[in-house]
């Protein structure tokens, strides 16, 4: 598989703790089982990923330091491409991603413009061309149907209301975008 300028680069879940927990409440189909997505950018004859994770916030970092970084125990990831239609949308992207460059990661998920987490910064760097939408965020555990324990703690920690209902966007809402092709595994 040729990656290309532009291409998103999504990160399968794991089932445990916060990766497990984004996942169990933002699952759309079987095939999309995310718990973070990045953009990639190739420049010259190197590869850059540029994203927003919760050690160093926004970052543009090698592919080589990406995948060392990665501390899953079974990474696996899904390359998605934007279709043809919407491919005019990628140079407005990438330099709209450099200027949300070195903000610190937001842990609340609540929407602000001072952090971002991984999908916010996607979401952002094309929503001048309109590429993706916000909707009512979820933190019900479709089994229970009740808020998802996991993220009744993780607020409770931070003195925070669950945000159900905020505006916002996750991995899996992303994936399933009918503006993306999925184009391969890796």
């Amino acid at each position: 598989m040729l990656l290309q300028n532009g291409d998103l680069l999504f990160v399968g879940a794991s089932t445990l703790n916060l990766s497990g927990a984004i996942d169990r409440v933002t699952q759309t189909t079987a095939n999309t089982a995310f718990d973070h997505v990045a953009m990639i950018e190739i420049s010259r004859d190197s590869i850059f990923i540029l994203h927003a994770n919760t050690k160093t916030g926004t970052i543009r970092e090698p592919l080589s330091e990406y995948l060392a970084n990665n501390t899953s125990d079974n990474p696996h990831y899904a390359i998605y491409r934007l279709k043809s239609d919407y491919q005019f949308a990628i140079p407005n992207a990438l330099s709209q991603a450099k200027k949300w460059l070195g903000l610190p990661y937001n842990f609340s998920y609540i929407l602000n413009d001072d952090s971002l987490y991984c999908s916010d910064f996607v979401e952002r760097i094309f929503r001048d061309d309109q590429i993706f939408t916000l909707e009512p965020m979820t933190f019900i555990d479709p089994a229970t149907r009740q808020t998802d324990t996991f993220w009744k703690g993780y607020y409770h920690k931070m003195n925070l209301e669950v945000p159900e209902g905020l505006p916002g966007c996750n991995p899996n809402g992303l994936a399933a975008s009918d503006k993306l092709e999925h184009v391969g595994q890796w």
